[in-house]
Formats: structure tokens, sequence, C-alpha cells
């Protein structure tokens, strides 16, 4: 097991939008913003944190897991196959069919891809680690893979997200629906159905119930605040998920690795209607314009982030953190293992107070 190796930090503090703003700025943000005049957040307009919800305290003989369970299995609720609307153009997401039948979509980019190689599969993966104990608060990770992923090569064997959440010892499970399949795609297919993501929660709740072995177990699964991780092109799904997929304030956090490239109206209206769930963005190179753009946007509505991550999260943090203090061989393919430490998902579930198994 690779040891969580923690960046050097300096001691925990609160960080005012001013101060936040200025460094920032300072480090990445083009000379215009640099220059431009911090806004100081209006007292009367910071809503006060909530405490983390815990879920219902279920009543049962069953023991803590004696093995970890993971399966791949079909979902009914899958974003894929779908052959609707495309939420970004408003027209049918399969826009070609060749002489054969043979139906494709064209991504915004320009790139070409068939149903039958792209769309097609309809896998969730479920991960349920050893020692998780139903009788405790529970919490569920929702991942949402980025671009040139399958759940098997990438998710479970190069990016280790499931060994991260056993690694962690929270009381929590691991949710990750396939989206295309290998491709430079952020389609969210189904999920871009208002209340489409619910009504997958609802089926995964079944899932995790039968994976679990005990049917009291459902209530817990029913019940656990959800927290978003995106890794790169995943953020159209996180943003998509969060704003209209019927969750309201079960999901408590939003996480997303080098995975900023857009969707900002999105994340804002999350961020500034849910003053209770903590928002996390990680980033190198590729997003951190981004990344300072929304700090902006933040900072004009007086809602105050930080740019380290030196203490448990609590409910209503906003933390804008640069992945390039966990050493130069840190790189956008290996940012699920190798970010700001080792093992980053391992990191931020050791950082929710109250969930341990």
């Amino acid at each position: 097991m690779t040891p969580v190796r923690t960046a050097r930090r300096s001691p925990a503090r609160a960080v005012g939008v001013c101060a936040v703003v200025a460094a920032l700025a300072t480090l990445s943000a083009p000379a215009a913003w640099a220059k431009a005049t911090p806004v100081k957040p209006n007292p009367a307009r910071v809503a006060k944190p909530e405490a983390v919800p815990k879920p219902h305290q279920v009543q049962s003989r069953s023991a803590p897991l004696a093995q970890g369970r993971t399966a791949l299995l079909p979902f009914q609720t899958a974003p894929f196959p779908y052959g609707g609307v495309d939420p970004g153009s408003g027209h049918p997401f399969f826009d070609v069919v060749n002489e054969t039948g043979r139906r494709g979509h064209t991504t915004p980019y320009g790139r070409l891809y068939w149903e039958d190689e792209t769309y097609h599969d309809n896998r969730v993966l479920l991960h349920i680690p050893k020692g998780f104990d139903i009788r405790r608060p529970s919490v569920i990770v929702v991942f949402f893979h980025g671009h040139g992923a399958t759940l098997e090569r990438d998710v479970l064997r190069r990016q280790h997200v499931a060994d991260q959440i056993t690694r962690s010892g929270a009381n929590a499970v691991l949710i990750a629906p396939q989206f295309a399949v290998d491709a430079a795609d952020s389609s969210v297919g189904r999920f871009g159905e208002p209340g489409a993501f619910g009504r997958f929660m609802g089926e995964a709740t079944q899932a995790l119930t039968k994976l679990h072995g005990d049917r009291r177990s459902a209530l817990s699964f029913a019940s656990a605040p959800v927290v978003f991780v995106a890794y790169s092109g995943g953020y159209v799904a996180a943003a998509t998920c969060a704003t209209k997929g019927g969750l309201k304030k079960r999901l408590r956090g939003v996480v997303l690795l080098d995975a900023l490239y857009g969707e900002l109206g999105k994340f804002t209206s999350w961020i500034e209607n849910d003053r209770s769930a903590f928002f996390v963005s990680a980033y190198l190179g590729s997003t951190r314009d981004k990344n300072v753009e929304l700090a902006g946007i933040l900072a004009s509505k007086d809602i105050a982030y930080e740019t380290e991550l030196d203490r448990p999260l609590n409910q209503g943090d906003v933390t804008f953190l640069s992945g390039a203090s966990g050493g130069e061989d840190v790189s956008h393919r290996s940012f699920v293992t190798r970010a700001w430490v080792d093992n980053p998902i391992q990191d931020l579930l050791q950082r929710l107070p109250g969930f341990r198994r």
C-alpha cells in the first residue's frame, strides 16, 4: 500500500476573501485580475455552515463486513445507452446515421463516435469496503471518470478509486457509472434529463443493498449523504447532476480533480444556493485559469474560500488547491492517484469528520 504523503503546509487558518484573491492572483491570475480590487465579504450575507447530517442509525445485528465487495452491474437508469436529446445542442444525441443504420454522435470538437462502440455500456462500478458498518453513519462517493476511460482498466486498476476508499478508513461506498467508453467525450446521456440522476441513485440503493447482503442496509444507503468526485472531463456530469439531479440537500460535497474546464455558472449556482455543502477544486496548469475565474466570481458574491487544505473538511468550506504542491512529477494523467498528496480521494475522505468505520 502506498503511504499517504502530505504536502508541507502552513498552520491551519481561515483565509479571508481579500487575502485569498491576492494570493491566487499573484500565483496564476492574469494581470488584469491581479490588479482588481478585492471584495470584502459582507458578514450579513455569509451564511453559517451547518453540521454534517448523519444518516439514520439502523438497528441491526449485522456485523461489519468481513470482506470487501466489488461488482460491475448493468443499470436500467445508467447514463448510456441513450437515444434522446443532447442537452447541449437541443438536437438528437445521435446526429449521424450511416447506410447500414449505424448511429453516431458528433462531439463539440467534431469527433464522431459510434453508438455500438462508445455509448452502449450501462454498467456501474459498486464497491463496499471491508469493515463497512451499516449501523454507523456512512457516505456515498459518486465518481465521474474523465475522457478515455473504462471502469475496469482505469477507475479500478489505474486510478485505484475503490482501493483509496478502502484505505481511507471511512464508512463509505463507491458508485461509478460508465459514460462514453474510452473516448474524448464528456456527454452525460440520460443524466441530462431533470431528476434522472435521482432515479439512478434509487436503483443504486437497491444494488448496494443486494451487494451488502442485509436488506436492512437499504435505509442507510437511501439516506446517506453523497459526495461527488469528478476527474478531468467528468466535470460536465458533476455540474449537471449537482444542479438538476434531484438530490437537493443530500449532496454534501463536490470535489474536482483537475476538472474545472467549464460549467462555471452551474458550479456557482450550486455553491451559492447551498452554503452547507463543501466544494474543493484542485488544479494544474490546464484548469488554472478557470479556477481563478470561479474564485473571482465567488469573491464578488462575498463567498469566502481558502487555498490550503490543512484541516478537516467542514460544511460550507470552499477550497481552490494547487496540485503543483505535490511535486514536479504530478501530472494530469496521474492526478487521481498523485496530486497535492498521494491518493487524494483517500485524503479527502479522511478529512470528513464523523464517518469512520
